[in-house]
C-alpha cells in the first residue's frame, strides 16, 4: 500500500467521504497553478447560481462579475475560508519577510499577512476547489462550493449582505454546512445508466 501524504490525509478528512489520490508530482513541488485556475473558474461560475435572476435581492444594476471578483478574492478566501479549513497547517510555504524595522512592532499574524499568507491560502483554496472538480466532478464541486466554501465568505468585504439569505437557503437545501457531498441517488442513477 502506498504511503498517504499529509495533504492527501487533510483533503480526505476535510471532505469525507471523498477520497483523493496521492498528490500529483507537480503539486509536491509546489506547483498548483492549473488546479488553482480550474478552482477559481469553477467558483466564479457557481457564485451567480447563489442568486438567480428571479431573486428579489438582485438588482438590475448589480454587476455580477464585480460581486464575484470581490467575494472570491484570493486574500478574502485565504483569510476566511483558509482559516476555517485549516489550510495554514498543511500548505508548504516559506514567507519572504524583509528585515525591515517597521515589522518589529507587528504581531506574528500581521507579519505573515504582510508577507502574503492570505494570498497563498486563497490560491490553495482555489487549487483545492480545482482538485475537487477534477477528481469528483461538477456536481460534487458545486455542493462543496455551496456548503463548505460560500458560507465562510458571508463577511464584511465578502459577498454583499443582500445575498446572504439566498446563500443560506441554498446551503440549507443542500444539507447545511455538514451536508452530504455525495448523494445516494446520484450513485444509483449512475449504476442504472450504466446497466441500461
Amino acid at each position: 500500500m502506498a504511503k498517504v501524504s499529509s495533504f492527501e490525509e487533510y483533503l480526505n478528512r476535510l471532505f469525507s467521504p471523498l477520497r483523493f489520490p496521492q498528490n500529483h508530482h507537480l503539486a509536491r513541488k509546489g506547483h498548483s497553478a492549473g488546479l488553482s485556475f480550474i478552482g477559481a473558474s469553477t467558483s466564479a461560475f457557481y457564485l451567480p447560481l447563489s442568486f438567480p435572476p428571479s431573486s428579489p435581492n438582485l438588482a438590475s444594476t448589480d454587476d455580477i462579475e464585480d460581486i464575484a471578483s470581490c467575494a472570491l478574492h484570493t486574500n478574502l478566501l485565504g483569510e476566511h475560508v483558509g482559516h476555517e479549513w485549516g489550510v495554514g497547517r498543511v500548505v508548504v510555504w516559506q514567507p519572504s519577510i524583509p528585515s525591515n524595522k517597521s515589522l518589529q512592532d507587528k504581531t506574528d499574524l500581521e507579519v505573515l499577512r504582510a508577507a502574503g499568507l492570505y494570498k497563498i491560502q486563497g490560491e490553495t483554496i482555489q487549487a483545492i476547489m480545482g482538485a475537487v472538480y477534477h477528481q469528483h466532478g461538477a456536481s460534487v464541486a458545486h455542493r462543496v462550493f455551496h456548503t463548505r466554501l460560500l458560507p465562510h465568505i458571508l463577511v464584511k468585504g465578502g459577498l454583499p449582505k443582500q445575498f446572504h439569505k439566498d446563500v443560506e437557503s441554498i446551503c440549507a437545501r443542500m444539507g447545511g454546512p455538514d451536508g452530504p457531498l455525495l448523494l445516494v441517488e446520484d450513485e444509483t442513477q449512475k449504476v442504472e445508466s450504466l446497466s441500461s
